[in-house]
């Protein structure tokens, strides 16, 4: 186990302590190996990491980076939930004094605390997720009505930092390797409602298949649990409209 050290001291002075579960380890094989932190007034879960990393055992992996909540590189699951942990502050999520944070579900684990994304990127792009311009920078841009229901929903996909909270959080991912996932979905529908994109028949063969929208159960944790207040779930709905119409017109 971790300790602190002597002149290490909690809240206010005191000598309180967090008692924090850390899964060591990769995909192949791990376990949770445990520390005692000192508590601290306003700490966040990321601070709580990077204690254990600087004082305690200097081989802990994971990733952070602007510590703002704007890359969304520190996810990881904390007490069993996926969330931003530079934004996720101690006193909201402590249970007693314990901790349990590990690497995001639903990915691999390249090592602790830092979870292989290209599984999460390769969906995204086979989702449809690179934009394809139906005009040239020369060529006016398509009208479009801003106000359109429909278009300030897609609009708003347009936020997301890929941060992989809602593929974590999908139970549909875990029991599908397959699934495209929330993000990727949220994407192809962000595209599709894009008068910009020219591949809008692509999107709807890549959202059809086997891994696409209609594989979603509509339980709404990738909605419940985005950091940034999107909603992949109306999304992949808007998917599956979208492909039911085509394919009752006589589509593909």
């Amino acid at each position: 186990m971790g300790t602190a050290t002597s002149q290490d001291t909690g809240v206010n002075g005191s000598d309180a302590m967090l008692e924090v579960s850390v899964w060591r380890g990769t995909t192949s094989g791990g376990a949770y190996q445990d520390f005692e932190v000192p508590a601290y007034e306003n700490q966040t879960i990321l601070d709580v990491v990077s204690w254990i990393q600087h004082y305690a055992d200097a081989s802990l992996t994971y990733r952070f980076a602007c510590r703002v909540g704007m890359c969304g590189s520190c996810a990881m699951m904390v007490n069993d939930q996926p969330r931003w942990t530079c934004r996720t502050h101690v006193k909201k999520v402590l249970k007693g004094r314990k901790l349990k944070v590990a690497p995001l579900r639903n990915l691999p684990v390249i090592k602790d605390l830092a979870a292989d994304m290209d599984p999460f990127f390769d969906k995204w792009v086979a989702a449809g997720g690179a934009h394809q311009p139906s005009a040239s920078r020369t060529e006016p841009i398509p009208p479009v009505d801003p106000q359109d229901p429909i278009r300030v929903e897609a609009s708003a996909g347009i936020e997301c930092i890929n941060c992989s909270i809602c593929y974590a959080a999908c139970d549909t991912v875990a029991g599908n390797s397959d699934y495209l996932g929330p993000a990727a979905l949220q994407r192809a529908w962000t595209l599709l409602n894009d008068a910009k994109h020219d591949a809008k028949d692509k999107i709807l063969d890549a959202v059809s298949g086997s891994g696409g929208c209609h594989n979603c159960h509509s339980m709404g944790s990738c909605t419940a649990f985005c950091p940034n207040d999107l909603d992949p779930m109306s999304a992949i709905a808007g998917l599956k409209r979208a492909t039911t119409r085509r394919f009752l017109r006589g589509g593909r």
